[in-house]
């Protein structure tokens, strides 16, 4: 396995359908692979619009099993065609009642890894997910993929730091991100959490947010995601945070080792001294 992998994300502007919104994001990943990219990832529930600024049951409409939904299954067949690593946020529906914001790994060949479920539920102005989603059930899973072992932490779970401690644990080399998160809210907190979490768990993350303004609601989606290294260094600039761009980076792996050696973080770790932390 190469140490130096292209990776690849997309931060988008919502079209108004699933169709056209997939096809997008299609063509986009297409693009990707043309310029040599191994891996990409998607934003938040990237299929549909940001529902979760208002609480109405028509959104639950935007809901699909994963793996065995559509999305999934034409992403499976999107990863054989490019030969990329694919994740893939999406409204997941389980049963009736059991709705989750999850995101599916899928391999280079096209077969399902599994999947992520948010853990971290918020519910205030503009973000009303608990209306909508069960709090995630599945753990920190990290995916041996063809480019190496990729985690994923989904949107308003960046604020809780034990979550990239355990995708670290698990051995991730390259954490997804995806998120959706507006200016008026944290914008200021948005370069600031991911490389922290890059630095104290010394992999490499993949920071995605969304683009623009939507039909469902007043939040201004700013973009400029990005790819931070685990010295906490933004490999290449940041998207725009004006319009829909793809960003392809050059990732080396080798850094992860390099970085341990030197800081040697998890060596100086005392879980013997962390109970306090899981106490309600």
């Amino acid at each position: 396995m190469a140490n130096v992998v292209r990776a690849a994300l997309v931060q988008a502007t919502w079209t108004g359908d699933t169709e056209s919104m997939v096809a997008k994001h299609e063509e986009h990943a297409r693009a990707a692979a043309r310029q040599g990219a191994k891996v990409i990832g998607f934003q938040e529930v990237f299929n549909a619009p940001y529902f979760c600024q208002v609480q109405e049951p028509e959104h639950y409409r935007w809901a699909e099993p994963v793996p065995d939904g559509p999305t999934v299954r034409r992403m499976q067949d999107l990863a054989r065609e490019t030969g990329m690593v694919l994740v893939v946020p999406v409204f997941e529906v389980e049963q009736s009642g059991f709705y989750y914001n999850t995101a599916a790994v899928i391999d280079a060949d096209g077969t399902y890894l599994g999947k992520y479920r948010k853990h971290h539920i918020p519910q205030v102005k503009g973000f009303w997910e608990k209306y909508y989603f069960k709090p995630g059930n599945l753990g920190w899973p990290v995916f041996d993929t063809r480019v190496g072992r990729i985690g994923v932490y989904i949107c308003y779970d960046r604020h809780f730091p034990e979550g990239w401690r355990q995708l670290g644990l698990n051995g991730a080399q390259l954490v997804y991100n995806p998120s959706a998160t507006h200016r008026g809210l944290s914008a200021y907190l948005w370069q600031l959490e991911q490389p922290a979490a890059a630095v104290a768990n010394e992999y490499f993350v993949a920071a995605i947010n969304r683009i623009g303004q939507e039909e469902y609601g007043d939040n201004d989606f700013y973009g400029t995601s990005y790819f931070v290294d685990p010295r906490g260094q933004f490999v290449g600039e940041a998207a725009s945070d004006k319009s829909e761009e793809l960003l392809v980076r050059d990732l080396d792996f080798g850094l992860i080792d390099e970085v341990r050696q030197q800081w040697a973080f998890y060596r100086d770790r005392r879980p013997d001294a962390y109970e306090g932390l899981v106490q309600p």
